[in-house]
């Protein structure tokens, strides 16, 4: 080899790692995640099933979309676990982190978020009514930094889970509705369960909680009005602890609603309503649309165009109640 030629090589190959060096790093996105039960294991407390499942199914998306942990992708989590007076907070520790975007799930999270941050886009998962929340201007302009998924909070679908639970119950037996008092979305459930239940013609027994403590008290209120069964509202205390709710009802011979299947995957007889896995990848294709420069209040929020009903026979044998063969045949999952 010539001295020409050897310096050329010498010279690439010193080269070649600073070139290297000097090419740029891809940009991490960083999503703040403020929700109310764990979905991933945290201080030695296993994750709630539920919210671990709609995670998997969030970030299996985004993986489909291009992103992974660890690479350009890195998750910041923050539970109130059952306690949604810590959702200010949380919220505010996620806009110190400077995120890129907080997913939250129900109106409360999604109010906490706003209130801390007019700036980071918030895309929620399960929006309640969010234009009459105030949380938008309307679902095809949000106009804010809040977009995502609506949740159906309406007389037909409210409807519906009081129509299936009739045809189970004794004919005119009255039908609870369980409420948080603090939730504001609360009066909006109880506003489209009553037009639903006068359509009807069935006696409603509106219940309300302060909180978990107060759930035994709520149902000595459901027996004394002779109620058979109750429609659970989608707040988060009533998910956080599904599974209590679901043992005091089958404690007191009670048949119990839900308007998601998580409901019923802890014991609940039946729920009627929109797939919370579904929505959740459906918030990972917003996400990614506001990382590539869209402006989430021009992104219109989207509502559920599919609904299941999942029917728990077990639950049905414990509690003595018979599912008719119409139904069975009509749900798109039977839990044995």
């Amino acid at each position: 080899m010539d001295r020409r030629a050897f310096l050329a090589g010498a010279l690439g190959f010193c080269a070649t790692p600073r070139a290297a060096a000097a090419q740029p790093q891809a940009k991490i996105a960083r999503i703040g995640v403020l929700i109310n039960t764990p979905s991933i294991a945290i201080g030695g407390v296993p994750p709630d099933p539920a919210a671990q499942r709609l995670t998997e199914a969030f970030l299996g998306r985004l993986r489909e979309l291009g992103y992974v942990e660890g690479r350009n992708l890195a998750m910041e989590y923050r539970f109130a676990q059952g306690r949604p007076e810590r959702f200010p907070a949380l919220a505010i520790e996620l806009v110190n982190l400077n995120v890129d975007v907080i997913l939250v799930n129900v109106n409360r999270t999604a109010m906490a978020a706003q209130r801390a941050t007019t700036k980071i886009p918030i895309v929620i998962v399960i929006a309640e009514d969010p234009v009459g929340a105030g949380l938008v201007n309307s679902l095809a302009r949000p106009g804010g930094n809040i977009t995502g998924l609506v949740g159906v909070i309406d007389p037909e679908i409210l409807g519906k889970n009081l129509q299936f639970l009739e045809v189970m119950l004794p004919k005119g037996a009255p039908v609870a509705i369980l409420l948080e008092a603090t939730s504001p979305t609360s009066p909006r459930y109880l506003k489209a369960i009553d037009e639903a239940a006068r359509k009807l013609g069935v006696r409603l027994v509106p219940t309300v909680v302060h909180g978990v403590e107060e759930l035994e008290h709520a149902f000595v209120v459901i027996k004394q009005a002779r109620a058979r069964g109750f429609v659970v509202s989608g707040d988060p205390l009533f998910y956080a602890n599904r599974r209590r709710v679901n043992d005091l009802a089958v404690r007191d011979g009670l048949a119990a609603s839900w308007l998601y299947r998580e409901g019923v995957d802890t014991g609940g007889l039946m729920s009627y309503g929109a797939s919370l896995p579904d929505l959740a990848r459906r918030a990972a294709t917003y996400v990614d649309r506001i990382l590539k420069g869209a402006k989430p209040g021009d992104l219109a929020m989207e509502q559920p165009t599919t609904f299941e009903l999942v029917i728990n026979l077990k639950t049905a044998k414990a509690l003595g109640v018979t599912i008719p063969a119409s139904m069975l045949l009509q749900a798109d999952e039977v839990i044995e």
